[in-house]
């Protein structure tokens, strides 16, 4: 919980430094906070929910980008080594948020009904064979996608948590038998540790990447015209 509070407060120190003295000839810390927003508004947001409305979820996608990403690096830093989202606890209230606000955009643009309709019927689609899409539609664009939102993220995360404390506990145990062999098991092992953390940052950053994408899709999927 307690690095939870820091990030957002590491988020938003990192961003009002980067924006308070904003010029048209930006500084590093200017242009890094500027190539950040612009990759997640550009690349994410607009390209998914499109041009009309996409503005209006930026500051929540942006925001959702960057806390998620800085509480996964916890787990590369030295003496703190542990990612936020290995806790499955903490992901769920992002994903219900997510949920909730595509699910609100949705009934925005189409109205309850409409929206119901939108995510449950796909387009030129008629006849008996509804009987067996409704539902199965229903259960996957309504009551799927936070599930798997949450399990996403979290088994990423933890997973990659285990591997590393594996590598680094099991040499320390190896080094410490004794035996010489067993000793340079224990070297190997501390060194594929090394290799698995430079592999995790980028599953750290692809994981934000991820949950943010899908989000934006969510989010393009419930305003648009046709399902």
């Amino acid at each position: 919980m307690v690095l939870l509070a820091f990030s957002a407060v590491l988020v938003f120190g990192f961003f009002y430094a980067a924006s308070r003295n904003a010029s048209l000839v930006p500084n590093r810390l200017q242009f890094a906070g500027e190539m950040v927003y612009g990759f997640v508004r550009n690349n994410m947001a607009r390209d998914n929910i499109g041009s009309e409305h996409y503005m209006k979820f930026v500051p929540y996608l942006f925001t959702l980008f960057t806390f998620i990403l800085v509480n996964n690096y916890y787990g590369v830093i030295p003496f703190l080594q542990f990612p936020s989202f290995s806790r499955i606890g903490f992901i769920v209230p992002l994903a219900l948020l997510s949920w909730g606000i595509y699910v609100g955009a949705g009934v925005w643009k189409h109205g309850p009904l409409g929206y119901l309709k939108h995510a449950t019927m796909p387009g030129g689609v008629k006849g008996p064979i509804l009987l067996l899409l409704v539902p199965l539609e229903f259960f996957s664009n309504i009551i799927i996608r936070p599930v798997t939102l949450t399990l996403r993220l979290f088994g990423n995360m933890f997973a990659g948590h285990l591997l590393l404390i594996l590598f680094a506990t099991g040499g320390a145990a190896l080094l410490a038998s004794g035996n010489i062999l067993y000793g340079a098991v224990g070297v190997l092992s501390f060194g594929l540790g090394i290799g698995v953390s430079f592999l995790e940052m980028l599953v750290m950053f692809l994981q934000a990447y991820v949950f943010t994408l899908l989000s934006s899709m969510y989010i393009g999927e419930a305003l648009a015209d046709e399902h």
